[in-house]
């Protein structure tokens, strides 16, 4: 798709919007009675925004005639062209879902307010707003693609005419269109609307950039005309000696897309446009692997460079053949080879649905892709908690570039570049990468944090009793694995946070001089409604995570139910609580501060933090102070009799600079019974170092065992814990 398709023109040049021209348009493809429901969202939508004006100064029917019109060069359907007339209404005007489909039909009505922004509800800043919004649009989108189709064909008409804006607005339009909308268009093989998005944000976001660029490849075309054509000729004259027909034409790249190479691969411009660009386009699918071998033959190809999109297509239905290859004088060429009508899918995309329905397998590529896509969506908004994580989750999978990978079956797996293991094992099935243990790469086992490259076999291995772990938000790449993992973690936390609730209120119950068990649940019910809480469990949330204090609210309780009984809360009465036993598994609630690091056996003290839980210190921590300066919440803890699980430490170690130091310390540490997970090293003059060590240990009797033997060793100087 180019630029304003066939748009026709006033006597100044500037594109006209009548809806007489669009009608004339229409005729090449729908019916009288279809192009005349057209008229009437027209005529509707003009009434809707009757004294309405764009910045421009044009009146604002102009901007939704523009969209629809740039939907009929997609040749779209009369429903989806009748609702990009009228998608603005909602947000706008005055006028309600209701009143579009009592005028014309619910399906048309759904789709202008899958459009429609969230105008109504209010949201704590603008980047939380256009989550929502554009929340909403995509799971309108799942429902019917449509709705996405307008809203990329409503964005290209407004970059079409951004010139207009404030700078900095009009930076922010095209760093969002360029974020999120180009991607899209990507996504869905709409490849010209895509390349016209990109331009157009290049030119709004980085002028001077795009103008630098231009100016250069402008200047580089002149001694650029000769070598193409004489390459063009030299490709023509082999496929004429072979008796193959195919058109062959030499192309320039885009600004855009010479300065995103620069970028991500670090080139200088004149390594980027001294490679020479051509297309290739035959009538037969087997024509294209005759020509790729006349052009081999030509020319020496480039090794690894070439790619067969044709046998396996990308991720949103593209197929072409790639490669690359060493031109006259040792020129690096590019050459596509593809037929005309993959070229012509690979312009319109997922439009091609409407464009070609009367021959649905040339599109099933594209729109299999496309509903793999909406399915996984579908689940990343089931697993995001928020309108902004989801926004996140979505960028996070619009990356362009892919890697192609087999299941064991054989089967081919298109993953985004940089995917791991885990990626791959959650692209199969959310329960596949939850019991993910271990992996297979070429039949080699690897770690799961390895990362895919195209031709590679993986086999993942599961594992019944596994559950993810939340180290692996730090190498995942995809937002479905991304959604998953957070999801099963938030999920987690809450468990454990109300099991330690219900901990923490019992303890604080007995206390008082009763117990949970001892509390009726009319009782209880009566402090949910006042706390406005749905059930117990979220009571129990609520204290494990440190958002209500449990002393607090057993006294609450506890108030009730004497009210109830008729008997005096009274100080004496209550039994003195036991602190809460910390056995070092509950999890991600309880956590033991980074600062002093409380391992079994030290004197411990813990403080809430709100949204977290429990956060233990050490007795003689030195940032107890200044947590009680602050207000922190605090409660009496202590150890378990035997605590199980590894702890944290950290000792500082001086040694003397000797060769090999770092390696006898960690064999002393590791026949210990301990694991080194960090180590820095400071020199303190030309003599000595001091090392910071974090390991784990089971309790102060280990940690005691550990720096015995480290001292016996002749570097080791000095040795000391850290008191936080």
């Amino acid at each position: 798709m180019t630029a304003s398709l066939g748009n026709p023109r006033d006597d100044t040049g500037k594109p006209r919007f009548l809806v007489s021209d669009l009608c004339v348009f229409l005729e090449s493809y729908l019916e009288q009675d279809q192009i005349r429901e057209v008229y009437r969202a027209y005529l509707f939508g003009a009434d809707a925004h009757e004294g309405q004006k764009r910045l421009t100064g044009e009146p604002y029917i102009y901007h939704p005639l523009a969209v629809a019109r740039i939907l009929a060069d997609l040749q779209m359907d009369y429903k989806c062209l009748m609702a990009a007339i009228l998608h603005d209404v909602i947000e706008d005007t005055p006028t309600a879902k209701e009143q579009i489909a009592e005028h014309f039909d619910q399906e048309i009505a759904e789709l202008v307010d899958g459009v429609s922004k969230l105008t109504k509800v209010d949201f704590r800043s603008r980047a939380e707003a256009q989550a929502a919004s554009f929340r909403k649009m995509l799971l309108a989108m799942t429902r019917d693609i449509r709705v996405v189709m307008i809203k990329l064909a409503d964005r290209l008409h407004n970059m079409r005419t951004l010139g207009i804006m404030r700078p900095e607005k009009a930076r922010r339009i095209a760093k969002e269109t360029l974020e999120i909308y180009a991607p899209i268009a990507h996504r869905l093989g709409m490849n010209g609307m895509r390349t016209e998005l990109e331009e157009l944000c290049f030119t709004a976001y980085w002028p001077m950039r795009q103008r630098v660029i231009k100016s250069a490849v402008k200047k580089a075309r002149g001694n650029r005309k000769e070598v193409i054509g004489n390459i063009e000729k030299a490709i023509r004259g082999r496929l004429d000696d072979e008796k193959l027909l195919g058109q062959v034409s030499g192309r320039e790249k885009h600004p855009y897309s010479i300065y995103r190479k620069m970028r991500q691969k670090k080139l200088s411009f004149h390594e980027v446009v001294d490679v020479y660009a051509f297309r290739i386009i035959v009538d037969r699918l087997d024509t294209c692997y005759r020509v790729l071998g006349v052009v081999h033959n030509l020319y020496k190809p480039v090794p690894g460079r070439f790619k067969d999109y044709i046998a396996i297509p990308k991720a949103n239905g593209y197929q072409s053949l790639h490669t690359v290859l060493f031109g006259p004088h040792g020129i690096p060429i590019e050459i596509q080879v593809r037929t005309e009508e993959m070229s012509r899918l690979a312009e319109s995309g997922i439009a091609a649905h409407w464009l070609y329905k009367a021959h649905a397998k040339k599109i099933d590529l594209v729109h299999a892709g496309a509903s793999d896509w909406l399915n996984n969506l579908l689940e990343l908004q089931k697993r995001a908690g928020d309108s902004m994580e989801f926004l996140e989750h979505v960028k996070i999978d619009l990356f362009p570039d892919e890697v192609y990978v087999f299941t064991p079956s054989g089967e081919i797996m298109v993953m985004a570049k940089g995917a791991t293991v885990i990626d791959l094992a959650y692209a199969i099935h959310s329960d596949l990468g939850n019991q993910c243990v271990a992996a297979r790469v070429n039949r080699r086992l690897v770690p799961l944090r390895t990362r895919l490259h195209s031709g590679e076999t993986v086999e993942v291995i599961t594992s019944p009793g596994a559950n993810p772990n939340p180290t692996w938000l730090n190498f995942v790449v995809t937002g479905k694995a991304r959604a998953n993992i957070r999801g099963f973690l938030k999920n987690l936390k809450r468990n454990e946070a109300v099991l330690l609730g219900r901990r923490l209120l019992d303890k604080e119950l007995v206390g008082c001089g009763t117990s949970l068990s001892g509390v009726s649940p009319m009782e209880l019910e009566h402090l949910l409604r006042e706390f406005k809480l749905e059930g117990v469990n979220d009571l129990f949330e609520e204290i494990g995570l440190g958002n209500r204090m449990p002393l607090l609210v057993a006294r609450r309780l506890v108030s009730e139910l004497d009210e109830v009984r008729k008997v005096p809360l009274s100080a004496e009465k209550a039994p003195s609580a036991a602190p809460l036993a910390i056995r070092g598994t509950e999890g991600m609630v309880v956590k033991f501060a980074k600062c002093c690091r409380p391992i079994p056996g030290d004197e411990i003290v813990s403080a809430f933090s709100p949204g977290t839980g429990i956060v233990v210190h050490r007795h003689e921590c030195r940032n107890i102070g200044d947590l009680r300066k602050h207000g922190a919440n605090w409660l009496d803890v202590q150890w378990e009799n035997e605590p199980t699980g590894e702890f944290t430490t950290e000792i500082k170690v001086e040694v003397s600079n000797k060769r090999g130091v770092l390696a006898t310390l960690a064999a002393a540490i590791s026949s210990s019974g301990s694991n080194i997970e960090s180590v820095s090293m400071v020199e303190l003059d030309g003599l000595t170092s001091s090392l910071t060590l974090v390991m784990t240990v089971d309790n102060r009797r280990h940690l005691a065992t550990i720096i015995r033997r480290l001292r016996g060793l002749p570097s080791v100087l000095r040795i000391s814990r850290r008191m936080g």
